[in-house]
């Protein structure tokens, strides 16, 4: 999801949904025996997120009042991820796989008569709001089927019309003649219908078909017996409904998901050096005339602020990044906050509980871990920061380490504004740095340092100690 700072998302053109209840069935059951895996298909994941997901909420966004997901293969899996991030969901289960019918049937016990009822796919990840919007707006109280226009229609059911134009029946391509199968309307699925109507039609579905299966497409035929119309409103692309049923249809729906992400961050103002090679796992947020290079990867909430750069290959996840701050290529900023004019990489890596205030430099091969830079702090190469509270203005040399872990806990160093720690320094937490310090390169501090003093440390014998004991966890 993108968006930018000074502008609202993108939403689809459609009418109102109607202000009756709205339950969703989503069809989770599937064993998908292409992915050729032990995890079920719909908890796949495109864009960092299972497929499942994906659908939930575009149901969310529709305002559901509840959603039913119909499961079999792999239950037990899909009831545990799904207890992690939602409570508003019913389980139904299809223990026998007796086609699409039958696993709607199975939630129907469970939807009152008032309610209209949605039917979605969990390997269908990428159905639009907007679409599904308008297809409930249109159908009312009717049925509502969703159709697509494919060049290749192969191995989808054709939509049967009248020469009025009107819907008359779906019918598979198993069971299509010739003509038939030259349609290029396809079903994609996705129908609605008064669950009232929805419940005495699919007790009236048969499995008289080449794959002696209930099919939910026949229901189409029943509301035109029942003298009910059927309305079909067209997605605007075969790709927002395309299923996935194995590892290259699941990558192919990911690239269509990140083209999507990427037109929309151009739209509102973000300038990518090439749009195909960025991939939004998350939330990004962006300021005005914000850079984005190749291989960039976002994961989780990330903001950047005005003018930021982002180098190539850098990965940000879960990051606050502020206004003017330039990353190059090769870092990975990890749960951290930069301020503003930063300087970052290449090849520098901000771990969780890095926060950085302005104009802080961090060059390459520096890693920052739970740590905080004053302003104007520098760390231009080959250092390790730990556990550490640094000044402004402070200069760390290459080689720099702060060593905050003693085997068992760790320790905090302190370093005062204005101090200069020299190069292949080792500060030995816990230790305080005092402000304007200057520590002489190669030294091992243990002691505290006092402020506006050079403090050198070089130790020229080696001892060991009989009786030492390993440091236990507090």
């Amino acid at each position: 999801m993108v968006s930018r700072k000074t502008a609202s998302s993108k939403s689809r053109n459609a009418a109102n949904v109607p202000a009756i209840p709205l339950h969703v069935v989503i069809l989770a059951a599937g064993q998908g025996t292409r992915m050729r895996s032990g995890l079920p298909k719909v908890l796949h994941s495109i864009a960092g997120t299972p497929m499942l997901g994906h659908v939930l909420r575009c149901a969310a966004q529709l305002g559901a009042e509840k959603c039913h997901i119909v499961v079999g293969h792999g239950a037990a899996q899909i009831r545990q991820w799904a207890a992690k991030h939602s409570a508003d969901m019913v389980f139904a289960e299809q223990k026998q796989q007796l086609g699409t019918a039958h696993a709607v049937l199975q939630a129907m016990p469970n939807i009152p008569d008032e309610a209209q009822v949605l039917i979605l796919y969990g390997d269908v990840p990428l159905i639009e709001s907007g679409t599904l919007k308008e297809l409930l707006a249109e159908a009312g109280a009717k049925l509502g089927v969703l159709t697509a226009d494919a060049d290749d229609p192969a191995g989808y059911g054709r939509i049967l019309r009248h020469r009025s134009g009107s819907v008359q029946a779906i019918v598979e391509e198993k069971d299509a003649s010739p003509d038939q199968r030259k349609i290029s309307e396809i079903n994609t699925g996705v129908m609605c219908a008064p669950a009232s109507l929805l419940r005495n039609w699919l007790q009236q579905v048969r499995k008289d078909n080449a794959k002696a299966e209930y099919y939910l497409t026949d229901i189409v035929a029943l509301a035109a017996k029942d003298r009910i119309g059927t309305v079909a409103v067209m997605a605007a692309s075969l790709a927002e409904v395309s299923g996935v049923n194995d590892r290259a249809q699941l990558a192919e729906q990911e690239r269509v998901f990140q083209r999507r992400q990427a037109s929309e961050l151009m739209r509102l103002g973000t300038s990518l050096s090439d749009p195909a090679r960025l991939d939004v796992r998350g939330s990004l947020l962006c300021g005005q005339d914000v850079h984005l290079d190749v291989g960039v990867v976002i994961e989780g909430e990330v903001e950047l602020g005005d003018n930021v750069y982002v180098g190539p290959y850098t990965l940000l996840r879960n990051a606050k990044i502020g206004s003017d701050t330039r990353i190059e290529s090769h870092c990975v900023v990890d749960d951290a906050i930069v301020g503003r004019g930063c300087r970052i990489g290449p090849f520098a890596r901000l771990r969780p509980q890095a926060r950085l205030a302005n104009e802080v430099h961090v060059g390459n091969f520096v890693e920052i871990k739970k740590s905080s830079l004053g302003d104007g702090a520098k760390a231009n190469h080959l250092a390790y920061i730990g556990d550490a509270t640094v000044g402004s203005k402070v200069n760390i040399g290459a080689g720099v380490i702060t060593c905050n872990y003693d085997g068992a806990n760790k320790h905090q160093t302190v370093i005062g504004d204005g101090a200069f720690i020299g190069t292949d320094t080792q500060l030995i937490a816990p230790v305080t740095i005092g402000p304007g310090a200057y520590i002489a390169a190669g030294s091992s501090i243990a002691r505290d340092a006092p402020p506006d003093q050079l403090t050198i440390c070089r130790a020229r014998d080696q001892r060991a100690f009989k009786g030492w004991k390993r440091p236990e966890k507090k």
